[in-house]
């Protein structure tokens, strides 16, 4: 058994990694970047050794500073996680070459499934099903038009080398052919050296059908069922579960067994996934489910297959790896409930989709599902990388509860400041064709919209706020209601403004007791000057406009303070000039995001202290409104 593992990756993977490694009594290595100086997954390991700048270039994906690590650790083997350089042949070879123990598919496997034309002519030659089309050496412009004509439209052009969605376009006419393979090809050239494409017929519903296997030096491979990630948008996968709904027990044999003889043809070693693409316009057939390609490594929504199986597939690739043979044979395999995972990301739906990047002051979770995640409260998500704070799974006796427990576990967890696309997987989690099972690759897409919307923080949930903010003052007086700091007026001790997302919203303040918080997912900070308030999913931030005590004016007085540091980007007040409440003073740029600052009642701008283009700290007076005589 190996007894030192250097991985040659970096957050959740692997810190994931690590804990089963941990687990067998091996001790870990990691690699990290400058920007991953102080990352959960390199104080997670017994070592850390240092590979380079941050871009993944010249760091992660320096296969050579990655084996000199391992050399100098001791480590006997390199794990690749996923991504960076787990597909890599040439990087796969050389830790042979160097003494090392690779934890994955032998060179030769990779380079059998890496190009897609290829690997479908060797898996036609396996009896496996594949989408009809071409894979012709011809690449000319007649050639391929002709054989587009003879599939029929639509069709797929994909590169051959493709991988991520790249280099691929889908052409709904022939007039159109000739312009989308010049682009795909223009793309695939760029993106991986080689613009050869191949053809295939395009399926008008199709599902993303894919089979775990599992294969060892001993000749042995396994199958260990399917999943469906059919949830994508842009070719990215967005939600995962296992098995896929509506797969009867003899399609499941059949694609199952169709993927373990996809692994044989290539004499496949570790953990792999055949990935299927599935015609669902009459349901899950096995005629109508097709070859698309193979992924010679973990996958990232492996965790799915693990919580219904029962098995860790770190610990089987580890076990391969050193010699052994597959833990457990086919027929001791078998399905327990249903699993799902969401992958959380740093980004802003609204904003369609942009990294959200910067410090995380607060990650909490409520405990209710697996959390694999290579971030924790005060970890950046640095602009280097893929910003996916963590994949969310739950398991449950059947689809129905899974999917609840993984919409609760979303809604009532907490992520500040950085944006998330938290709100709009519990949106697609709560879509009816989701609840349905009526699954296709397009479904985001066609509803994208309404997926995205932002919340709307209704006026109750407001209030309730305010009387939060009210009542846990110290000078409260229930009488009264008296609050300083917080009146609009001296002689009136009702009205209040609050902060909501640094736009100042008036109200008033009901006595009466509030008990509704937590039914808007209300979450006390540990920093009594702001609340959160977690919205379907959004995580607003709340807190009062006040006077503290510095000499500057407060938000009732009519000062427009800056909710956090960030830059000016317009200005659309000038001093002297009459305002209406809601009008636009000033929008406000903070962590990639638009922050408009508007008038908290009619008046006059007396003083205007931002300026387009400036630099402001959080709390600055950028503005001020007085009321009309």
């Amino acid at each position: 058994m190996i007894k030192k593992l250097l991985i040659a990756n970096r957050g959740e993977i692997a810190c994931r990694i690590m804990r089963t490694a941990r687990d067998m009594g091996i001790a870990t290595v990691a690699v990290y970047s400058d920007a991953d100086a102080k990352a959960l997954h390199a104080r997670s390991a017994d070592e850390a050794v240092h590979i380079g700048p941050s871009p993944a270039a010249e760091s992660y994906l320096m296969g050579e500073k990655i084996i000199a690590a391992a050399k100098e650790t001791g480590a006997e083997a390199i794990h690749p996680g996923y991504g960076f350089l787990s597909e890599n042949a040439d990087f796969a070879r050389a830790v042979i070459e160097a003494g090392l123990i690779w934890v994955g598919p032998k060179p030769e496997s990779i380079e059998a499934m890496g190009l897609k034309d290829a690997a479908k002519e060797r898996m036609i030659a396996a009896g496996v099903p594949v989408t009809p089309g071409y894979l012709g050496a011809d690449q000319s412009l007649e050639r391929l038009s002709k054989e587009a004509d003879a599939i029929g439209y639509p069709v797929l052009i994909k590169a051959v080398a493709g991988g991520g969605g790249k280099g691929m376009r889908k052409v709904d006419a022939a007039e159109n052919f000739a312009a989308d393979l010049e682009s795909c090809q223009r793309e695939a050239k760029a993106s991986f050296g080689n613009d050869e494409v191949l053809l295939e017929k395009w399926i008008t519903s199709p599902r993303h059908i894919e089979v775990q296997v599992f294969g060892d030096s001993h000749g042995n491979v396994v199958h260990l069922f399917e999943r469906d990630c059919s949830l994508q948008r842009r070719h990215q996968k967005v939600i995962e579960e296992a098995p896929a709904p509506g797969m009867d027990e003899s399609t499941r044999e059949e694609i199952c067994q169709a993927a373990v003889r996809a692994a044989k043809a290539v004499d496949y070693e570790g953990a792999g996934t055949i990935e299927f693409i599935a015609d669902a316009s009459e349901g899950l057939r096995a005629d109508r489910i097709f070859f698309m390609e193979m992924n010679t490594r973990l996958q990232v929504e492996h965790p799915v297959t693990e919580e219904i199986t029962g098995v860790d597939l770190v610990e089987w690739q580890l076990r391969v790896a050193s010699g052994e043979p597959i833990p457990l044979a086919q027929e001791e395999l078998s399905i327990n409930g249903h699993a799902i995972e969401a992958r959380l990301y740093a980004e802003d739906p609204a904003k369609g989709f942009l990294p959200s990047t910067g410090r995380l002051d607060v990650l909490d979770f409520c405990g209710d599902a697996r959390i694999e995640t290579g971030v924790e409260t005060d970890s950046e998500v640095s602009p280097f990388y893929d910003p996916m704070i963590a994949k969310v799974i739950t398991h449950a006796p059947d689809r129905e509860a899974a999917i609840d427990l993984l919409q609760g576990e979303l809604k009532f967890s907490y992520v500040w400041p950085l944006r998330t696309n938290k709100a709009f997987l519990i949106a697609l989690l709560r879509h009816a064709d989701v609840r349905a099972a009526s699954l296709d690759t397009g479904l985001i897409e066609r509803d994208q919209e309404n997926l995205t919307a932002r919340p709307t923080v209704s006026d109750r949930a407001l209030s309730d706020t305010l009387n939060w903010f009210v009542r846990n003052q110290p000078n409260f007086d229930q009488r009264s209601s008296a609050l300083l700091g917080f009146r609009i007026n001296a002689d009136v001790v009702k009205d209040y403004v609050l902060s909501v997302e640094g736009e100042a919203r008036e109200f008033r303040y009901d006595p009466t007791p509030a008990g509704q918080l937590f039914d808007h997912g209300f979450r006390e900070s540990e920093d009594p000057a702001i609340q959160f308030l977690n919205v379907d999913g959004e995580l607003i931030a709340i807190k009062p406009w006040r006077d503290d005590g510095t000499g500057a004016a407060s938000a009732a007085d009519g000062a427009i303070l800056a909710p956090m540091p960030g830059k000016v980007i317009a200005v659309d007040a000038s001093e002297g000039q009459t305002v209406k409440a809601g009008d636009r003073l000033m929008v406000l740029e903070a962590m990639k995001m638009e922050h408009a600052l508007t008038a908290p009642f009619d008046g006059t701008v007396t003083e205007l202290a931002a300026s387009e283009g400036g630099q402001v700290q959080v709390e600055a007076v950028l503005c001020v409104v007085e009321t009309k005589e």
